[in-house]
């Protein structure tokens, strides 16, 4: 039996996972051990955990022991999901442990992954998949809680703790300094903005094209699948509006119109305050690196301050 290693940080992992050599063994290995196949595996690059495709039906996620509440929150939220979604999302086949990694089975979805797909659709179907994305999010967050109530961090335990943080984390990662220099002024009064006591939904937090999957029906792409749960958390609804702002309306009137009709946000609903309000959650988001998320070209000299770029970000 191939056993799993004993690593000390994520750094660890995540050099463990990039060889194939020693880390796809002991996913095979486990394959093995529920009678599963594997003559034809395939290791997923991307993503936080090791993700191994066993064939074209069945998926092994398998989770460091730091990342446990990983896997917690993806076991939890899909089952909680299931059935109650008009786009398809993985089932879960069976669960284990080994060596203190747990790991899920779950269903292999159909479609190309959106980090792919998306640059080749026209922009007319751009706009009807953000859309759909839209009415995706507006159904996860009708579905209850459920146990998910318990995963943590509590709403309001996450804004703050991201308030204290901003700032160290936002020089961290090169900000520039004309965007630095305003961070106080700008958050200083959106922050209040942010409902802290509202009914919590359920957020994933990433609603980003690399865990959309798109399939194309005789030149007419559809969203065909909605994978990875393992950072689900619950709090204010607007959070997840975040990922396809940032990464897939790039500041275009007709794309940001059709992904908040598709939330159920008509035009009146998208004012100053909605606006000012996500700029707030956009630099609170805990993986929040405008340098590498924001797909706007030119962005930085468009926008001369935060305030410039909220409006760039969603015109109105």
């Amino acid at each position: 039996m191939h056993s799993l290693p004993s690593l000390i940080n994520i750094g660890a992992f995540q050099a463990w996972r990039a060889d194939s050599s020693r880390c796809l063994p002991a996913a095979l290995d486990i394959a093995r051990s529920h009678g599963l196949p594997h003559g034809d595996p395939h290791l997923f690059p991307t993503g936080t955990n090791l993700v191994v495709a066993l064939d074209d039906r069945l998926v092994l996620k398998i989770f460091p022991p730091l990342l446990r509440h990983q896997f917690v929150s993806e076991r939890i939220s899909l089952s909680q999901l299931r059935g109650r979604l008009g786009v398809p999302i993985p089932e879960i086949v069976l669960e284990g442990e080994r060596d203190q990694w747990p790991y899920l089975v779950i269903t292999r979805l159909r479609g190309i992954v959106g980090t792919q797909a998306w640059p080749m659709l026209p922009e007319d179907q751009k706009e009807r998949i953000l859309g759909r994305i839209g009415e995706t999010i507006a159904e996860v967050q009708r579905v209850p809680v459920g146990g998910l109530s318990g995963v943590e961090p509590r709403w309001d335990q996450f804004i703050s703790r991201q308030i204290e943080g901003y700032r160290a984390r936002h020089e961290r990662l090169g900000l520039p300094r004309k965007y630095l220099d305003g961070l106080e002024e700008f958050l200083g009064d959106a922050a209040a903005l942010i409902p802290l006591e509202a009914p919590p939904v359920i957020l994933t937090g990433e609603y980003i094209p690399e865990n959309f999957l798109l399939s194309d029906a005789t030149g007419d792409w559809r969203l065909s699948g909605l994978i990875d749960f393992g950072d689900v958390f619950t709090g204010w609804r607007e959070y997840d509006l975040l990922g396809p702002s940032a990464f897939m309306t790039a500041g275009m009137p007709r794309r940001v119109r059709s992904f908040f009709q598709g939330f159920g946000y008509s035009p009146a609903d998208i004012t100053p305050t909605l606006t000012r309000r996500l700029a707030a959650l956009l630099l609170l988001h805990r993986f929040s690196d405008l340098n590498r998320q924001i797909c706007i070209e030119g962005w930085q000299q468009k926008a001369g301050d935060l305030f410039e770029l909220e409006r760039l970000l969603w015109p109105i």
